[in-house]
């Protein structure tokens, strides 16, 4: 396996190269959007570099579930890196209308990689389920009520993240201070070995974090796909179609109804009362506050006079107070220009 590995070495390795350094130039990009042709081709030479590395790997079946982690080669060991990497830069494609396929596809790449990672020892860590926790919430026989938390796994969710984010800062630090001597070929076999052993448990906390996230998002997009799919719910009962008003003569009581149906035989007649009435009943107006019905002509004029009194007797005490408003503010004899000496 190594002499074949050997063989075909150079290539795969300049193929995880490139794919390496692609995505190490698309994290510290400055473009503005990730949508941009230049990022985007960025995105499809590293795809497409690392799939013909990961299919290469396949052919020479460099790792294997029945073998030991020591029994691969310091120079492989970089290749198991590959899969973490192919879901990196699946997760920086940004056509919306794939999202979930991309979200699922990325998930099952860092899924890979973790399980070949418990497969030789390489880390401890709990190995996520297979499906999504979407699909496990589907096919749960009984569900938990979403309104009551879980607050054990809570609490275990919490301190994996903190033990992770200190184990990263560690890993950060170590590589940091080994990577120029690995870079520049001046590092022994056994510090090579450690610098990619290194490597693959920092894409460890990576992978199991991007796979939360994974999670989170392709519920968010399940939620939004059902709600466009809910039909329309009603927006409330019918208004009931008014019935057409006829043409009628409106009265202000019984005796003036008489006398105006008199003289217009062709058209009902009907009180303001009787009006006020049939419209209440359908619920288009309410009872208004009115004049009795017993008061004559003459107290109705007798109120309306009294009310134009005491509106003219507002008028003029505006007036007399805006005189004296006047007068405060110009002096006797203000304005006048005539026989000033």
């Amino acid at each position: 396996m190594m002499a074949e590995a050997g063989a075909d070495g150079p290539r795969l390795a300049e193929l995880l190269a490139l794919g390496r350094r692609l995505w190490e130039e698309l994290e510290a990009s400055t473009e503005p959007s990730s949508g941009a042709p230049a990022v985007q081709d960025k995105v499809r030479q590293g795809l497409d570099a690392l799939q013909r590395a990961a299919a290469m790997v396949t052919q020479l079946e460099l790792f294997s579930e029945n073998e030991e982690l020591e029994e691969i080669a310091s120079a492989d060991l970089k290749f198991m890196l590959l899969p973490a990497l192919l879901g990196a830069l699946t997760l920086k494609q940004v056509d919306l209308s794939r999202r979930k396929e991309h979200l699922e596809s990325a998930r099952e790449h860092f899924l890979h990689f973790l399980k070949l990672c418990r497969n030789y020892g390489l880390g401890s860590f709990q190995l996520p389920s297979s499906t999504s926790s979407e699909e496990e919430a589907r096919s749960s026989p009984a569900p938990r009520d979403p309104s009551q938390p879980n607050l054990v796994a809570m609490a275990m969710s919490r301190s994996a993240k903190i033990e992770r984010y200190k184990q990263k800062k560690e890993l950060e630090n170590k590589l940091a201070a080994m990577s120029s001597s690995v870079e520049s070929g001046t590092a022994d076999e056994d510090q090579i070995r450690e610098f990619y052993i290194l490597q693959i448990q920092k894409w460890i906390g990576s992978s199991l974090e991007e796979i939360e996230s994974i999670d989170q998002e392709l519920v968010i997009l399940k939620s939004r796909d059902a709600a466009r799919q809910a039909p329309a719910g009603p927006r409330g009962p019918p208004r009931p179609a008014r019935t057409p008003v006829k043409p009628f003569i409106l009265t202000r009581d019984a005796a003036q109804a008489r006398v105006f149906g008199a003289g217009y035989p062709g058209l009902p007649t009907m009180t303001v009362d009787d009006w006020y009435e049939q419209r209440r009943k359908q619920g288009i107006v309410s009872t208004p506050q009115r004049v009795p019905a017993g008061t004559s002509d003459e107290e109705m004029q007798k109120q309306q006079k009294e009310t134009e009194e005491e509106e003219d007797d507002e008028e003029a005490l505006r007036k007399a107070r805006d005189w004296d408003d006047w007068k405060d503010t110009h002096p006797r004899g203000y304005g006048n220009r005539h026989n000033m000496g």
